[in-house]
């Protein structure tokens, strides 16, 4: 969509001084045919439905590429990720905090995309309404702007700098965890795009960090983390807990089941589900939509595991009766819908790793492979758990339970190995697995 220059309104001050302001573009003459540049619109963002959004030095539609952007990978960027934590790593760090008693903070990093100098040179047209000269020009960017592909990787290997600058060192098995210690004194800092937590035993380290960030870059300080990735964080001197209220109760909107009666149970007792059930089929598209907010729910709700693991195995044309039993997720949801985990106090900061592994035997009637389940407590504290389908066929219940084995002790290497780099103990922590 393409609006007159009347309707455009300037992204706020912050953005403004650098996006526009020549910290993130200089004038230059129009390149003449043949040479090689990488063509964006840059987009000064309004308000309104569909419209451009309000966040900022944005080079695209609220993420549609425009058609004549002709950057190419390999050539004017390479990767364009920027690396963010798995889930486990921040239960991990949350039950770390919990027993021993840490603050944890939130920092978010205003405008982040524009704090990175670009290793590729890269033009961009002048927008509708900003008229640099004689509006003949081109602008030579300086920094990187939200929308251009290699944006999200050059704020990383930004910040990654600069938190090693302030003398943290980089996990080996989780590359967005950053840990510095000195003599007594403990930081942890995990990092998702513009977002930090920081852990650690001493107040007075976490306001240095704060103050140090905020020397470097344009920082918000959320105070005691509260909110973070949909998650309801909410901390006590003795506890820490975790719940998606909010996202549980989005979900029984979106379903149309805000005023549907309470159940129980999650699936009915002896249930068999087929890809072949010789009913009506319903919209695939609700169905995938519903099972991905649930899939995203598991995350502190280890109760509903294993049943959003067996309705998700239907997601390519779903049936009333495969409906039928996620509504029943559903019915048991809004009876529990407050429900989260909660991470205690421990008597010392000493971790112990607890992992616990099961499997049923050829369930699944389509194929008869088998479904593995596996969880982790750090202590008295879970913080990981999964269910999933085997990628093999046992021939017995004693392979199926190996099966599962193996998997636990993958998890329970990694997370050993994660644990003893956070705490200082290179060679892991004590642990012990049944199956």
């Amino acid at each position: 969509m393409v609006r007159s220059p009347a309707a455009w309104s300037l992204p706020s001050d912050s953005t403004r001084g650098g996006a526009l302001a020549g910290t993130t573009c200089v004038a230059r003459g129009s390149p003449e045919q043949g040479d090689r540049w990488s063509w964006h619109v840059v987009a000064l963002h309004g308000g309104g439905a569909g419209s451009f959004r309000r966040n900022g030095g944005r080079s695209d539609d609220f993420g549609s590429r425009p058609s004549f952007a002709i950057a190419r990978r390999g050539v004017d960027f390479e990767e364009v990720f920027a690396l963010v934590a798995r889930i486990e790593t921040m239960r991990v760090l949350l039950a770390l905090a919990a027993q021993g008693g840490w603050e944890v903070h939130h920092m978010d990093v205003k405008s982040a995309f524009l704090n990175r100098d670009l290793t590729k040179i890269v033009y961009v047209k002048q927008p509708p309404g900003v008229v640099v000269g004689n509006g003949d020009k081109v602008l030579k960017l300086r920094k990187a702007l939200y929308g251009l592909r290699q944006a999200p990787r050059a704020w990383n290997f930004k910040l990654d700098k600069e938190l090693i600058a302030l003398g943290f060192v980089r996990s080996k098995l989780e590359h967005v965890v950053y840990r510095r210690s000195y003599k007594s004194s403990l930081l942890l800092v995990g990092v998702y795009v513009d977002d930090l937590v920081i852990y650690g035993p001493n107040v007075s380290d976490i306001s240095w960090f704060k103050q140090e960030m905020k020397k470097k870059f344009s920082m918000s300080d959320l105070g005691l983390l509260s909110y973070y990735l949909g998650i309801e964080v909410k901390q006590g001197e003795d506890w820490i807990t975790l719940s998606q209220c909010a996202y549980a109760n989005k979900i029984l909107e979106n379903a149309g089941m805000t005023n549907c009666n309470s159940t129980a149970t999650l699936m009915e007792a002896q249930l068999k589900l087929s890809k072949k059930m010789e009913d009506e089929v319903v919209r695939p598209t609700d169905y995938r939509s519903i099972i991905g907010s649930l899939r995203y729910l598991v995350n502190t709700r280890p109760d509903l595991a294993y049943s959003v693991g067996v309705v998700s195995r239907f997601m390519e044309a779903p049936s009333k009766a495969h409906w039928g039993a996620v509504k029943q997720i559903l019915k048991y949801l809004k009876g529990t819908v407050g429900f989260g985990y909660k991470y205690a106090k421990g008597d010392e900061l000493k971790p112990f790793l607890l992992g616990f592994s099961d499997s049923d035997f050829a369930e699944d009637v389509e194929d008869r492979k088998s479904t593995t389940g596996v969880v982790y407590f750090l202590g008295n504290n879970l913080v990981t758990w999964a269910s999933q389908k085997q990628k093999i066929v046992a021939l017995s219940s004693c392979e199926a339970e190996y099966v599962a084995g193996a998997v636990a002790a993958c998890q329970g290497v990694w997370l050993s190995r994660l644990i003893g780099e956070l705490v200082g103990n290179e060679g892991g922590v004590s642990k012990a697995a049944y199956g």
